[in-house]
């Protein structure tokens, strides 16, 4: 059974990494209905994320490749600092600052009261009402050429809100980039490339750790992962496939379509979620 329920949650992950949904919030609703008698945990689902982060380096392959030389170069006088893709390299390393920041402080309550459900059914809500309004206000005339230092400072504190569950990195990401006025494309593209060194480096550091201390608690009241190195390698190679689809679908739709459905979507999720919390058919 627990072989097929990493088979679901990697499906779910592959799902809706990419989507402003939050995929930490689906990993975390699923993991209650699917008789694991726990909650899959923050270490399977930092794990996990390495295979959809695996999805974006190969989806944004050549741009990550150029934006790595040119940064590089950049850094002995080759190409000028003002360069695009050295720009763009510096943006991600400074945006990315946030999440590490805030990710090591708050570490302990990341993976405990975080994870809470009814703070998941909330921010699903609220999140989802900020992206419609972003969306609707926003101008959409800025393009990832037009991103500042500050800009991007902004990104890496919206970022660092998806260690929330329930916030959604991209969501979170790319409401802020719309209500500064970047169009839809160019919000989720810095979106994804901002989230790959955060993703990567929080997936590597918990499987570190379930190596180096496979037991959640001291040893002596050993609570063990509820999924092995077995099922969370499979439930991560299942969703590297899966969002390998996914990214492709949600950056041809937003080129042509508003972010509402998903907006409709979190807040019915947030609501069902608020029901079955307080019928206790569910466990916060």
């Amino acid at each position: 059974m627990n072989l097929i329920n990493a088979i679901i949650l990697g499906l779910v992950q592959g799902l809706t990494e990419f989507l402003p949904v939050s995929s930490t919030a689906h990993i975390r609703i699923v993991g209650e209905f699917l008789g694991t008698g726990a909650d899959p945990g923050s270490r399977f689902t930092a794990i996990i994320q390495i295979g959809t982060e695996a999805a974006v380096v190969l989806f944004f392959w050549r741009d990550i490749v150029r934006i790595i030389g040119q940064w590089s170069r950049s850094l002995v006088g080759k190409v000028p600092r003002t360069d695009p893709d050295a720009r763009m390299g510096w943006l991600i390393i400074f945006g990315s600052l946030p999440i590490v920041v805030l990710g090591l402080l708050f570490q302990d309550q990341i993976e405990s009261s975080l994870r809470n459900l009814w703070i998941t059914a909330t921010v699903l809500i609220v999140f989802g009402i900020l992206l419609g309004i972003a969306d609707h206000v926003g101008a959409k005339k800025r393009r990832l050429k037009d991103i500042t230092v500050s800009h991007g400072v902004v990104y890496g504190f919206a970022q660092a809100l998806a260690l929330i569950p329930g916030v959604s990195r991209s969501g979170g990401t790319i409401t802020a980039g719309l209500f500064m006025g970047y169009e839809r494309r160019a919000a989720a593209r810095y979106a994804f490339l901002l989230a790959i060194p955060a993703v990567l480096g929080s997936g590597f550091y918990q499987m570190y750790k379930s190596i180096a201390q496979p037991c959640l608690t001291a040893a002596t009241n050993c609570t063990p992962e509820v999924f092995g190195p077995f099922e969370t390698l499979v439930a991560t190679v299942i969703a590297f496939v899966v969002a390998l689809f996914v990214i492709g679908f949600f950056m041809n739709y937003i080129s042509k379509r508003s972010f509402l459905p998903f907006v409709i979507y979190r807040i019915v999720l947030g609501l069902a979620l608020f029901v079955l919390l307080a019928t206790n058919t569910i466990a916060a």
